[in-house]
């Protein structure tokens, strides 16, 4: 990494109490062999994660109190200088030559303005092979993301003016922050694919956001928030796809919300589903 020198692409680590790991995904980021910045933002760890990032040439930053991931990724944009952004998670790696690759797609197709690869998925020391249904988005994707979450964000570069158009990431959502950004991103830009394995992936590990219950909560809310602030630009067709699916995610929320005793919660999205989709010309027959 070469200093005094405006970067090409800025690289972010969102991190909590990952030293133990943490150094992984830092040097897989330093060992790429282009111009970059590498910014470690730190959501209030208290563990060894200032000791270790000494060890490195990176910028550090560190919240004062934890804020979640999402205004985690949003600190490192604020302070990156590159036209690119890519992110990686602090217990995932960048396989070698990752980030180049990526600026040569770029490079080759100008039309695009994100670019994907795809990944190995490990869990623990197993190779997990994935479904179908998780196959990684190309092209126009709005169909698909409002399924699931199809963009890995390890695997992703971005040019930084798609944040312009679409914002940073709502911190709002302390969960599923991702899927609620690509939402927005489908709605106006086509995904980039290199169909090649270019992040290594760690999975089944207890403090992984992604084992939270109950994250249909915020997927629901997520569809809800942009059915309202996009209505005058979505097509009845898109309306139809994000009421069904906000829909089927709903009853499975509110079923099992219910069934727990999560009654706060339970109570909240039914308002918030209701005051959405109560008067749309897609529910004349009292489907909600």
């Amino acid at each position: 990494m070469k200093p005094n020198k405006t970067p090409l692409v800025s690289v972010i680590i969102p991190t909590y109490n990952r030293a133990y790991i943490l150094k992984n995904a830092i040097e897989s980021v330093l060992s790429q062999d282009i111009d970059l910045e590498l910014i470690v933002v730190d959501d209030a760890s208290t563990d060894e994660t200032p000791e270790l990032v000494k060890k490195y040439p990176l910028v550090y930053i560190k919240h004062s109190f934890r804020r979640g991931p999402a205004s985690a990724r949003n600190t490192g944009l604020r302070h990156a200088r590159g036209e690119y952004i890519a992110f990686l998670d602090s217990d995932d790696v960048f396989l070698p030559g990752k980030l180049k690759k990526q600026l040569e797609f770029f490079e080759k197709n100008p039309e695009f303005s994100l670019v994907q690869t795809e990944e190995l998925w490990f869990k623990g020391d197993r190779l997990i092979k994935p479904k179908k249904i998780h196959k990684k988005a190309e092209g126009w994707f709005f169909h698909r993301a409002v399924k699931l979450c199809v963009v890995s964000i390890s695997t992703v570069m971005i040019k930084k003016e798609v944040f312009k158009k679409v914002g940073i990431f709502d911190e709002a959502f302390p969960v599923c922050e991702d899927y609620e950004f690509w939402l927005r991103v489908s709605l106006f830009y086509p995904m980039g694919l290199i169909n090649e394995p270019l992040v290594s992936k760690s999975g089944g590990r207890p403090d992984q956001l992604s084992a939270t219950k109950g994250l249909d909560f915020y997927r629901v809310k997520a569809l809800i928030k942009l059915f309202k602030n996009y209505n005058t630009i979505l097509t009845p067709e898109m309306k139809l796809i994000l009421f069904k699916e906000a829909k089927k995610k709903y009853e499975i929320f509110y079923k099992g919300a219910l069934k727990h005793g999560n009654l706060k919660q339970a109570f909240e999205l039914k308002k918030m589903f209701k005051a959405t989709f109560s008067h749309s010309v897609l529910t004349p027959y009292g489907e909600v």
